[in-house]
């Protein structure tokens, strides 16, 4: 194991507390992993233990990112997420495979997947679109967090306007999905298509009302007008 992953490890061990286990624990239905240190405190210190390392070739630094996962702790892979999202500008469509092997092998809580997808596999895809076909191909999958990440993913580009047709594609596939961490997602990626295609995402919404799950739904109307909402919700 790499030097600055196990001085990380024991900085974080030596300063997380109880406390903050058990506060944490309350934010998710899965068992998660914690060492009990808040998430600016362990973004800090993953940021002060990137300097070490910001010279190192992204491969390297990907391998570093894996190391973290692997533990299954919320710190480390908050730590990795925002190490892999520091090298964005030397991504290569290859990286591709290592995002979607690091959401197939370790992601396992909500959390997890928006930090990694919302920033680093979302930075992706706007570098690469074409890619966007591999977010669909994840909406089919078994696996329920590659499910979510199909659609956090590009919560990020869909408040830029990019990507709409993909965006109602996706929200197509995971219509019925009956995982509501899913509908969440899909919800959410909705919502900020909205932002900037309101009209396009309302009628959507509107088509879809009676067979989109209620909790998909609300999401997906938080954030526009008043007036909108009102006849979104009329029988």
């Amino acid at each position: 194991m790499n030097a600055i992953i196990d001085k990380i490890r024991l900085e974080l061990k030596q300063i997380g507390d109880e406390k903050t286990r058990t506060s944490s624990q309350r934010f998710f239905k899965e068992k998660t992993k914690f060492y009990g240190v808040k998430n600016p405190i362990a973004n800090k210190i993953g940021k002060d233990h990137f300097k070490a390392i910001k010279d190192k070739k992204k491969t390297g630094i990907f391998t570093l990112c894996e190391e973290l996962w692997r533990s299954g702790y919320m710190e480390d892979s908050l730590i990795a997420c925002n190490w892999s999202y520091y090298v964005r500008k030397d991504f290569v469509p290859e990286d591709f495979k290592i995002f979607e092997k690091w959401v197939n092998t370790f992601v396992d809580n909500w959390a997890s997947c928006d930090t990694l997808c919302n920033h680093t596999v979302g930075a992706f895809v706007e570098m690469y679109p074409e890619y966007v076909s591999g977010l669909k191909k994840w909406a089919l999958s078994n696996n329920r967090w590659m499910r979510r990440a199909s659609a956090v993913t590009l919560i990020i580009p869909a408040r830029k306007g990019k990507f709409l047709k993909d965006i109602f594609e996706i929200a197509n596939t995971l219509l019925s999905d009956p995982d509501d961490l899913v509908q969440k997602g899909y919800g959410w990626m909705l919502k900020a298509a909205g932002e900037a295609h309101q009209k396009e995402v309302f009628d959507y919404v509107m088509e879809k009302k009676q067979v989109m799950p209620r909790t998909a739904f609300r999401y997906a109307i938080e954030k526009m007008p008043e007036e909108l909402k009102e006849k979104a919700m009329e029988k």
